[in-house]
């Protein structure tokens, strides 16, 4: 699915997304393509669930938007073992 049905199949509403097809570009994750997983009212729950699913398997690409935004775009996490300073 694409963020703009996304936005028309769940208007004003938190969905709880696994990314399907990403980029990466100065930092930012551009997400293109998601399967929504769960859909909330209320951003705690959203972020409950997003927290589940993570623990339950953080190889994959979860993450949580309000239908609101215009798009998705999300800061990139730093993923790794830090080196010396």
């Amino acid at each position: 699915m694409r963020w703009n049905e996304v936005q028309e199949r769940f208007p004003n509403e938190w969905v709880v997304l696994e990314a399907t097809k990403a980029y990466s570009k100065e930092g930012q994750r551009y997400i293109e393509e998601m399967t929504v997983i769960d859909v909330f009212e209320d951003s705690t729950k959203a972020l409950k669930r997003y927290s589940e699913l993570h623990q339950e398997a953080p190889h994959r690409e979860y993450c949580f938007f309000h239908t609101s935004r215009p798009e998705v775009v999300a800061r990139e996490r730093y993923m790794g073992i830090r080196g010396p300073k």
